[in-house]
């Protein structure tokens, strides 16, 4: 006992370890803050390569969590070789990891990686350290590859890759696939680097090895999948999500958009009449052709739709063709904008943060998925939530692209507040918004996983 004659409290030491890329990056960080927020003795080390820990070693973040860096191993400016940017993940990140558990003080209790690091099930095992994996995506997507998986064991003949293009006799009677999951994962199969699908494939393939499964997901958006895994998988699963920077909304002043301090596309906001803004962002990974830029730039310009646009590197480019209806910036803090009353709609590639970033807010969403998961996401949001409305493209010359004259009617159809149509959208859009607050609350489900994923992983017991 101290002098105080309580008892001395054990710093318990947990590795975070994401995948090196945006998106994993800030759901592991966001689930971090939630666990530090838990339970008082953590010491929680992120582990970023050098490259991440300049961008984002100054953010705020609790004073139990440190940063810890391994050497780069790939630049971030190869996202876009998908295959390659996952190979070098797959065969060049184990070894500094390890290198870096073998320095660290005190003793690692527990780690926590992304379910994508496959190599760190074996990390865990050999150095008896119970882990727990984090999958960043949908259960929905998880539970599809998992049945296309155990499918394809079935079929040894053939490739899994190949199996997918064999015929309708296989759409019908894969076993936990309905058949607009599996004309997704066509789409997801054919449009993305074979060998990058194909990691994908293998990480799934040793999703066996999880001990805890954690899913950044809110229960109540995909009972049905989070049910299936439940049944089918040995080891616990915890839909825990959203595992976004909710608490920096709720427990500070983090919203309010009064300040002198504010920067100037908040201030923009605040000027602007409720709902009235589209608010455009397309993510971090995926580059869209300049063809297709100009098509928005030119479409928005003769909308008469106020909007607010991310467009990173070519904002500088595309701020004077936008004309002066909207704002063109390179990068803004998106849930805080999401959550600003004067937004009205989110043109968004679907991502799984900001796909969830904006049922959180509350917000309709127009979806333009460009890669991999964002395919079955789009159809989640347009045929299942129905919060929002599909972009279609088109064969024009010879790119696939939507046209500057579909952009223009769609965004003003959209943005025309007191259509049904519109308002329907916006109903359940709402809806959703309280469902997930709801399970962010204390006796909420995602509060209740989260409080047993912290009994069963978190506490020191016999493993």
């Amino acid at each position: 006992m101290d002098s105080t004659g309580a008892e001395p409290t054990t710093v318990f030491h947990v590795v975070a370890m994401p995948f090196p890329c945006q998106g994993h990056i800030n759901a592991l960080m966001s689930l971090c803050k939630l666990l530090s927020s838990r339970k008082h003795n953590l010491l929680i080390t992120f582990v970023v390569t050098e490259e991440w820990l300049h961008c984002i070693g100054s953010e705020p973040k609790p004073d139990n969590i440190h940063f810890a860096s391994i050497p780069t191993v790939i630049e971030r400016a190869n996202t876009v070789d998908f295959g390659g940017f996952n190979e070098v993940v797959k065969t060049k990140m184990e070894a500094p990891f390890e290198q870096l558990l073998d320095r660290l003080e005190p003793p690692v209790a527990r780690i926590i990686a992304d379910f994508e690091l496959q190599w760190s099930f074996g990390v865990g095992i050999r150095r008896n350290i119970p882990l727990a994996s984090l999958w960043t995506m949908s259960a929905s997507f998880f539970s599809s590859l998992h049945h296309y998986h155990v499918f394809a064991q079935a079929q040894p003949q053939l490739l899994p890759l190949h199996l997918i293009d064999q015929g309708e006799e296989h759409v019908d009677n894969i076993l936990g696939i309905s058949s607009n999951h599996l004309e997704d994962l066509r789409t997801v199969f054919h449009e993305n680097d074979p060998r990058g699908m194909e990691m994908v494939m293998e990480c799934i393939s040793k999703g066996s090895k999880a001990q805890y499964l954690l899913i950044n997901s809110v229960y109540e958006l995909e009972p049905q999948a989070f049910d299936t895994m439940k049944a089918i998988f040995h080891f616990p699963v915890y839909p825990i999500g959203p595992a976004i920077r909710y608490m920096e909304l709720e427990h500070s002043s983090f919203i309010t958009t009064t300040s002198d301090n504010n920067p100037d596309y908040l201030k923009w906001l605040d000027s602007q009449s409720a709902g009235s803004i589209l608010y455009i962002s397309l993510g971090s990974f995926f580059v869209l052709t300049d063809t297709q830029m100009d098509e928005f730039a030119a479409a928005l310009r003769n909308s008469g739709v106020r909007f607010l646009w991310v467009a990173r590197g070519e904002a500088s480019r595309l701020k004077e063709s936008c004309g002066d209806t909207g704002l063109v910036v390179p990068w803004c803090d998106q849930l805080r904008v999401l959550c600003h009353p004067s937004i009205g709609g989110f043109w968004s590639h679907c991502g799984w943060n900001s796909t969830q970033e904006a049922v959180y807010a509350g917000i309709p969403m127009l979806t333009f998925p460009l890669f991999l998961d964002q395919v079955p996401n789009s159809r989640q949001i347009v045929e299942d939530w129905k919060i929002g409305w599909r972009v279609k493209r088109a064969q024009v010359g010879s790119e696939i692209l939507v046209t500057k004259e579909d952009i223009l009617e769609l965004v003003q159809r959209f943005m025309e507040l007191e259509s049904c149509e519109r308002k329907k959208t916006w109903k359940r859009a709402r809806e959703l918004k309280n469902m997930c607050h709801q399970a962010i609350t204390e006796g909420g489900s995602s509060h209740s996983h989260l409080d047993a994923f912290v009994s069963d992983f978190l506490e020191v017991k016999n493993h």
